[in-house]
């Protein structure tokens, strides 16, 4: 039952162009959907898999305590491979059609004020290690773009223009490209890193990556993490500061400074405008608690 699996991973890497991060993700939850089916079910072909049985996966995965964020995301990875295999003509019925996935609460974003993230980004200016200064440009360019942590660390040399029009080129979800402006001096600090730092983190090695680890390979979205879990306790913040806060702090304090919700949009590379209006909830709970504070009569 493996083999249907890795075909619809690699209908997902090539016709769809996923990350490996999600295709990991997903080959992860189907093969538990595969053990199931083997160990609980004893089914010998996916086109005996049927709507009881899908049920009843569902109900082990609550028995073994998943929490409901969990369940809604293996069930959507379900329904996607068995929509796949409809359509590829291998089962004649899809046994998630018409099923409700888990009711799961939308938690909102958690950015961190802006003084907050001064101090964080202030962090690797303490260090004079080219680690240390490949750190900073990281941060720095994380919060002015906004960019998730993997299109971060794919960022290859001339991704970003340091020269006059200031911008930086990624490829968000399924490889779509984004040209996002930057402001002089975060231009200018990615500049010195590739001048002066670069080349001592490079070893010789003609490695096209931006970003580069002590020996001198493509920086890792784990080893940028450690980092910044590093810098925020040194900072005195909570340990769950993720690349993601900086991605959340960016949007929100997009917004809260007058930006309009199109243009942070396309900032974020979100196809859909509802999934940045997320954005909007939090920025409204800002006003109202400026309002409370200093309305005479709200005391």
């Amino acid at each position: 039952m493996k083999e249907p699996i890795e075909n619809f991973l690699h209908f997902l890497a090539v016709e769809k162009g996923y990350s490996e991060h999600t295709i990991s993700a997903y080959r992860n939850d189907l093969t538990g959907l595969a053990d199931f089916a083997k160990g609980n079910t004893s089914l010998a072909s996916w086109a005996n898999f049927n709507r009881q049985t899908m049920l009843g996966y569902m109900l082990n995965l609550k028995e073994r305590g998943y929490v409901a964020t969990t369940v809604a995301r293996k069930v959507a990875a379900a329904r996607s491979f068995f929509g796949f295999m409809l359509s590829e003509g291998h089962i004649k019925t899809d046994p998630t059609e018409n099923m409700r996935s888990p009711s799961v609460g939308k938690a909102l974003p958690k950015p961190i004020p802006i003084n907050q993230v001064r101090l964080l980004l202030e962090q690797p200016a303490k260090l004079s290690t080219a680690e240390a200064k490949r750190d900073r440009a990281m941060l720095e360019l994380l919060y002015a773009s906004g960019m998730r942590i993997s299109e971060l660390v794919a960022l290859n040399l001339g991704d970003v223009n340091t020269e006059g029009n200031y911008f930086v080129r990624c490829f968000g979800k399924g490889r779509k490209e984004r040209i996002i402006p930057l402001y002089e001096n975060i231009a200018k600090a990615v500049k010195t890193y590739i001048n002066e730092d670069r080349p001592k983190l490079a070893h010789g090695k003609k490695e096209t990556a931006m970003f580069l680890n002590a020996r001198g390979e493509r920086l890792t979205r784990q080893g940028f993490w450690q980092k910044l879990k590093e810098y925020a306790k040194t900072a005195g913040l909570s340990s769950k500061i993720s690349p993601h806060t900086l991605r959340h702090s960016f949007a929100t304090h997009m917004l809260s400074g007058g930006a309009d919700l199109r243009s942070v949009q396309e900032l974020l590379g979100h196809a859909n405008i509802s999934t940045t209006q997320v954005y909007t909830h939090l920025t409204t709970e800002q006003v109202r608690r400026t309002y409370d504070k200093s309305h005479p009569r709200a005391k």
